[in-house]
């Protein structure tokens, strides 16, 4: 084994204390105990509400779906935010990059599996097509 050091690893300072080491980590993107905290408080909330809404037959059923819709897409930021650590900072672009990535195949699946399904439906149910 040789002595020489590779040029891409960077020394780390003895002389560092291990606060300045925990802060340098703490910038990382990991959050705090508080920010954990929040973000399980308001997933409990988020999760406790639709679930009150259709146990207690608050709403009618057409009014309650789109709620619970946009309490679980509330949730999804949550999570995202809180958990996952995602912002807009230049440190966070690629993480970003990706999460933005994943969304659009997702989406491509969904539609594209819902337009499958619907051509197949369509496709392979002649008894139900009307006669001319």
């Amino acid at each position: 084994m040789s002595s020489k050091t590779s040029n891409h690893v960077k020394p780390v300072a003895t002389d560092q204390t291990h606060a300045e080491l925990a802060h340098a980590h703490h910038e990382g993107g990991h959050g705090s105990v508080k920010s954990y905290l929040i973000g399980f408080a308001l997933s409990v909330v988020l999760t406790a509400v639709p679930f009150a809404l259709t146990m207690l037959h608050v709403l009618p059923v057409a009014t309650l779906i789109p709620v619970i819709i946009g309490i679980g897409l509330v949730q999804i930021v949550v999570h995202l935010v809180y958990f996952l650590h995602m912002n807009t900072s230049p440190s966070h672009i690629w993480n970003n990059a990706a999460f933005v990535c994943a969304l659009i195949i997702v989406f491509i699946v969904i539609v594209g599996t819902l337009w499958v399904m619907y051509h197949m439906n369509h496709n392979m149910m002649p008894g139900m097509m009307p006669i001319d």
